[in-house]
């Protein structure tokens, strides 16, 4: 079986914060997960760099698009990977192969005839002498009434025309811009309908989207899926591959999330592989992204699909909510955001996925507190998985001189563990992923309480069988924590398994027990609760300014 999977692409036009971390994270545990299942992964990303948010940014520091994507996605790159994330490829919307593969997808769609040109009316600036792509439209959204950018709406979530938004005005200069008319090319997305609304319904069936993706979704398809203008007046993009349409670019609709399947034909080039192994019909194809990319998972990437006779249509939809932040939203241009990049400076990566898989916002928004940030890495992955697995490999090194007991394991905690792999797995395909990682700390603090009722202590002087037997069955369940835990905390399973001196991992019981400790280290260390007030007057200082 072919596992494809795709993680949303971030704009390079600013540093990842919590929110985006906790949107993507869900890739990295199924990538790693499959791939200790046996199956193959490919699982890709990179940094959107054509899009109109670096424009902006390239703008308001007044240096070119160029730079700005450089520098962000060198430093995306950097912080996926401080975060352990297991990108097959990673890569960016400004390169080569992203352009030539895009070209191809849109003159398939244009000799599938899905694709007709049409003159319209778009929104110009007379100031900056240049059409305004969507996002340089800002206004008030007609639907509910909320601030709106010109692509989409952030409150309600309806994707929007420039021309449809009230008062609009130029994101650049403040000014209200012109109606122009120019030729463009539109996809014929309501050709897609009915075949959509098949789509939707067997996802529903399946159960194998997000509760969210599916509410809107459906709410998309009722309202009619209009065609929409996929070419725009760009000053950076990938080129419109048509004679009579030089200085226009592919836009958004179509480009960015093509990358999943461009990305995938990169791939595929530089390992001598085909592609149609990863994008045939039976390929499990996760998509992760944030609540604010819905439609265009599944919707308008569904639809240029089908148009393009491409068989590896979205299988899984794992969609979240949003992350808040102290109980408010997160806001980059008030600076009322964590940022990964400085987050991971002071805490470890498996503290932050662990608190951000707990607490993500799978089925509602969730929130990032400090306070439940720094008590939740001491009393649960320090107290609770650190404190069992020191405690028992310790006691080992103290008094068996660091050689585990080779004594039968506790036959229940053999059982549990067989129906763990089984629950834990089958939660984590169908993108459950803080229930996995619930269940699999329950079986951490049924160690713990395990340890505590044997009192090895107490048996290594009046039963040493006995002491033998807890120890080999708390060693086996330390080892099957290393498999277990992997997709979620890789970092401490790696000096786990160092500690242990065992290699490999898979997702199936491991029953043999390692024979021999190196020596023991802790996995992690307390964190100082007055942390948590300085981190809230750092956040609240910054976000004044």
């Amino acid at each position: 079986m072919s596992i494809f999977i795709g993680g949303a692409w971030p704009y390079a036009n600013g540093s990842l914060h919590i929110g985006h971390i906790a949107a993507l994270l869900p890739g990295d545990i199924l990538a790693r997960y499959y791939r200790q299942k046996g199956e193959r992964v490919l699982y890709v990303s990179g940094s959107d760099c054509n899009g109109t948010p670096i424009s902006i940014r390239a703008n308001q520091e007044h240096t070119t698009v160029k730079a700005i994507a450089d520098k962000y996605h060198q430093e995306f790159a950097e912080t996926f990977q401080k975060l352990g994330f297991t990108y097959d490829l990673y890569t960016r919307t400004d390169d080569s192969h992203h352009h030539q593969t895009v070209q191809i997808l849109f003159q398939k769609l244009l000799e599938q005839g899905y694709l007709y040109t049409k003159m319209i009316e778009q929104a110009y600036c007379p100031v900056d002498k240049q059409f305004l792509p969507d996002r340089f439209v800002e206004g008030i959204c007609p639907n509910c009434g909320a601030t709106a950018r010109g692509d989409q709406c952030d409150q309600c979530s309806k994707i929007l025309d420039p021309l449809d938004l009230i008062e609009k005005r130029c994101k650049i200069c403040g000014n209200e811009p012109e109606i122009r008319r120019t030729e463009h090319f539109y996809l014929s997305f309501s050709a897609f309908q009915e075949r959509l609304e098949q789509f939707t319904a067997q996802a529903e069936s399946e159960k194998r989207w997000r509760e969210n993706a599916l509410l809107l979704t459906k709410r998309y398809l009722a309202e009619g899926i209009p065609d929409r203008a996929v070419t725009r007046d760009l000053p950076n993009g990938i080129d419109v591959p048509v004679p009579g349409f030089e200085g226009k670019k592919i836009y958004v609709w179509i480009e960015a999330v093509a990358g999943y399947y461009t990305a995938s034909v990169e791939w595929a080039r530089l390992h001598g592989e085909g592609i149609k192994q990863w994008w045939g019909k039976k390929t499990l194809a996760y998509y992760i992204h944030g609540k604010d990319n819905i439609p265009f998972h599944t919707i308008i990437w569904p639809a240029i699909l089908m148009g393009s006779s491409i068989p590896a249509l979205p299988t899984h939809i794992i969609s979240n909510e949003y992350m808040t932040l102290e109980k408010k939203k997160i806001s980059t241009s008030r600076n009322w955001a964590v940022w990964v990049p400085e987050l991971l400076e002071h805490y470890h990566p498996d503290t932050v996925r662990y608190f951000l898989t707990m607490n993500a916002p799978e089925n509602r928004d969730a929130d990032f507190s400090w306070r439940e940030f720094i008590y939740s890495h001491n009393s649960e992955l320090l107290g609770a998985f650190g404190n069992f697995v020191n405690r028992t490999l310790k006691f080992i090194e103290k008094s068996f001189n660091s050689i585990v007991p080779q004594a039968e394991v506790d036959v229940n905690i053999l059982k549990s563990t067989h129906a763990l792999y089984k629950e834990a797995g089958d939660l984590i395909e169908k993108g459950h992923f803080k229930q996995s990682l619930e269940y699999i700390f329950a079986y951490v603090r049924d160690a713990n309480r395990y340890f505590d009722e044997r009192q090895p202590w107490i048996q290594l002087n009046e039963d040493i069988e006995g002491c033998k037997q807890t120890l080999a069955t708390c060693t086996f369940i330390i080892g099957n924590l290393t498999q277990l835990l992997q997709p979620f905390l890789p970092f401490a399973v790696e000096n786990l398994k160092q500690m242990l001196q065992v290699e490999g991992c898979s997702w199936t019981v491991q029953e043999q027990l390692p024979t021999k400790l190196a020596p023991v280290k802790p996995l992690y260390e307390r964190l100082d609760v007055q942390l948590i007030e300085e981190e809230v007057a750092k956040l609240t200082q910054i976000s004044e300014q």
